[in-house]
């Protein structure tokens, strides 16, 4: 993958435009991985105005990506769990107050959207740059995609046959109603899903039998029921920024990925996602139809709410290269930071500083024509070569800790299929793939017991198209395989201490 130099005229403009929006305020990151930003303060072309002066998450840091200081969860409870990833905010609430107030100036809160929860930790004066929760979640919310998508005019060819409910009809009923045999059932809240594939989330149901239909009728309603498409889940970041002069919005989208769920060589199960690809290369039709729908959907929600911003929307990809919309989380997502790279290969700043200036109220005019740079990215769609991360989550059955090794870095594998350490990185840009090389991030320190199913690291590069992560949607490639195995060799069995006695370190 070839790499276009950055300009400094262009990068000291992107960076003079986020200093006047963040007007000499501190940054604060707020994420599950402490050091969320990393890819746009690291690596060959950094912008140290996003390197959090604070940096608030459930893992801990390592350098060369380390914030100005970090409150990890992990570094109070030594523990990494399914329970500590979705409860890790309330665990680092009082430190982290203990610092805000330590700042010289009310923050800026950089988090995927704003509640009560983020004003909070924000304090009086501070500010969090984010879309507000409640139009996140009426945007997010499933059982009114299918109105969203028709409202922002999006062509029915792109649309799943779907319908809404708010009681489960019998299973015969829905396979009638939308005409496949396997059907897609998704309750009316806001976690992640996708209607149809292997994507999905806590609160989507693949029915095929009964036996589905009874975890089914669990969730809470309303309902969206669609038809099972069989396809490649996908995903693309789309980012709208104001347009002074016209009133509207000016919208810029990046390559789209390949989004690859239910991974067993990961330890990620059914529903859940495990990583994006967007070295893999796309037809062109596909990649154009996702393009117009990400622009008409960025319009709408311009003048429904007036919102804009980072944004993500997902689709399905079949066999047949038919492309299909069903998912949207209008936020500032953890994906988007690995996505950065492909504007970075283009020669511009990541979409970031234009998202958190946009967040503030200030100018990202750095940006340049939006069909231009549309028209790039529909090209480059489909060239092979790109970015890619894929989350390694425990496969044990019991507690572990880390035996060996280094830390987050640059590593490779000997001829046995080890892990050896190469140097310091933390950027997905610092490893050459294509030479064996990769990032291993977010690793644990040794004294972090890891239990069954915790994430346990995240596996990045930039490859050529020659050493992609997914042979499909639920299956790892061998590269891939080989190197989750060398992660997992990383780790022995951990015995909880006697009574009365003190955990070795």
């Amino acid at each position: 993958m070839t790499m276009a130099k950055m300009e400094s005229g262009l990068a000291e403009e992107a960076r003079a435009e986020l200093l006047a929006a963040l007007a000499g305020r501190p940054l604060v990151g707020v994420e599950r991985y402490s050091t969320a930003l990393r890819t746009a303060y690291t690596g060959p072309a950094p912008f140290d105005v996003l390197r959090p002066a604070l940096g608030l998450g459930c893992y801990s840091a390592w350098e060369p990506a380390m914030p100005g200081r970090v409150v990890a969860a992990e570094e109070r409870t030594r523990v990494r769990s399914v329970a500590e990833r979705h409860g890790w905010l309330r665990r680092v609430r009082h430190d982290a107050a203990r610092h805000l107030v330590k700042l010289d100036r009310p923050p800026v809160v950089c988090t995927w959207y704003a509640n009560a929860r983020m004003h909070e930790l924000a304090g009086p004066g501070g500010t969090v740059a984010a879309i507000d929760g409640e139009v996140r979640a009426t945007i997010e919310a499933k059982h009114l995609f299918d109105d969203l998508l028709r409202a922002a005019g999006v062509p029915a060819v792109a649309r799943i046959r779907c319908l809404h409910a708010e009681r489960l009809p019998a299973l015969s009923e829905l396979r009638r109603a939308v005409g496949t045999e396997r059907v897609v059932v998704q309750a009316g809240g806001t976690a992640g899903g996708a209607a149809g594939g292997a994507a999905g989330g806590r609160s989507t149901v693949i029915v095929a039998d009964e036996g589905d239909m009874g975890r089914a009728v669990r969730l809470l309603g309303p309902y969206r029921v669609a038809a099972y498409v069989d396809g490649w889940p996908a995903a693309i970041t789309v980012l709208s920024v104001p347009d002074r002069s016209g009133g509207g919005v000016r919208v810029y989208i990046d390559r789209p990925a390949h989004t690859s769920t239910g991974v067993p060589e990961l330890g990620v199960g059914e529903l859940r996602s495990a990583g994006n690809d967007w070295s893999r290369p796309w037809p062109a039709p596909a990649a154009a139809l996702l393009v117009e729908c990400a622009e008409r959907i960025a319009v709408w929600a311009w003048r429904r709410y007036g919102v804009a911003g980072l944004f993500n929307l997902g689709a399905l990809l079949t066999a047949s290269e038919r492309l299909y919309l069903c998912a949207i989380k209008w936020r500032h997502h953890e994906s988007t930071e690995v996505s950065g790279v492909n504007q970075l290969s283009m020669g511009l700043p990541p979409f970031v500083l234009a998202h958190l200036a946009v967040m503030l109220g200030g100018r990202a005019s750095w940006l340049g024509d939006p069909q231009e740079f549309n028209h790039r990215t529909l090209l480059r769609s489909t060239e092979p070569g790109g970015p890619f991360y894929a989350k390694i989550r425990l496969r044990r059955e019991s507690p572990v800790r880390v035996a060996a090794g280094r830390g987050s870095g640059i590593y490779q594998l000997d001829h046995l299929g080890r892990l050896r350490w190469v140097r310091r990185g933390a950027h997905p840009l610092d490893a050459r793939v294509d030479h064996g090389e990769f990032l291993l991030a977010n690793l644990p320190d040794p004294d972090v017991v890891c239990h069954p199913g915790s994430d346990i690291a995240t596996f990045e590069g930039v490859t050529g198209g020659g050493m992609s992560p997914f042979h499909g949607p639920g299956s790892a490639s061998p590269f891939t395989r080989r190197v989750v195995e060398a992660v997992q060799q990383l780790f022995l069995p951990y015995e909880e201490p006697a009574a009365g006695r003190r955990a070795a370190p």
